[in-house]
């Protein structure tokens, strides 16, 4: 689902000319491949705020994949009812649903002449819409309302890593020449990682603000 395709949302004649670093995108192939004009500028608009309302990244994934499922049904000749591409695509990707119950979310979608597979490798993550808003559309990252971006997020706690990489620098210094430290030719690094309790997964900080969060979210 991280994974970049290779065709922007303006090949389906949506928000402008095709690039090709747009046609590296994932969502812009889904949304060109899907006929889904409009909805990379509706992405744009959620998330920056535009709108009646600001929605988070994982906000926008699901939001896409519930018009990607919707755009599939109707491809197939069929009509979903209000609220029906919402609770299919709850069942096929709600981490409380269980296995049985997916698998007839997906049996019933197949009846209905979906192609489940391509369905499913069409779904996007958080990833993939943070990489298509900022690289690909050009978009900055929303404040949070206190002036705080990802942007100046990674300024600080890159000043904060290189004075900490300074300061050990000096200190290890000072040790050596006063003899008491033995220590070769040497090199400080500093590396900061953020670990989620809830699944493990351990990133560089910088990366889990580039990324807007775990992807066990």
């Amino acid at each position: 689902m991280t994974d970049e395709g290779h065709v922007d949302e303006n090949g389906a004649g949506g928000d402008g000319p095709r690039t090709p670093e747009s046609r590296r995108s994932k969502v812009g192939r889904v949304l060109a491949e899907r006929d889904l004009d409009g909805l990379g500028t509706e992405l744009e608009a959620y998330w920056t705020g535009e709108g009646s309302e600001r929605y988070s990244l994982r906000d926008l994934a699901d939001h896409f994949n519930r018009r990607v499922l919707r755009a599939a049904l109707r491809a197939a000749d069929q009509d979903p009812l209000d609220g029906e591409a919402e609770n299919l695509y709850e069942l096929l990707t709600g981490d409380e649903v269980t296995s049985g119950t997916r698998i007839q979310a997906e049996h019933r979608l197949e009846r209905a002449g979906v192609d489940v597979d391509r369905l499913e490798r069409d779904f996007v993550s958080h990833q993939a819409v943070h990489t298509y808003l900022t690289k690909y559309r050009d978009v900055e990252a929303p404040s949070s309302g206190d002036g705080t971006t990802v942007e100046s997020a990674r300024t600080t706690v890159q000043q904060l890593r290189n004075r900490l990489q300074a300061v050990t620098e000096t200190t290890i210094g000072a040790l050596l020449n006063a003899n008491l430290l033995s220590l070769g030719d040497h090199h400080v690094y500093v590396d900061v990682r953020v670990t989620c309790n809830d699944c493990q997964n351990q990133y560089p900080v910088t990366d889990l603000f580039d990324a807007g969060g775990c992807e066990c979210e």
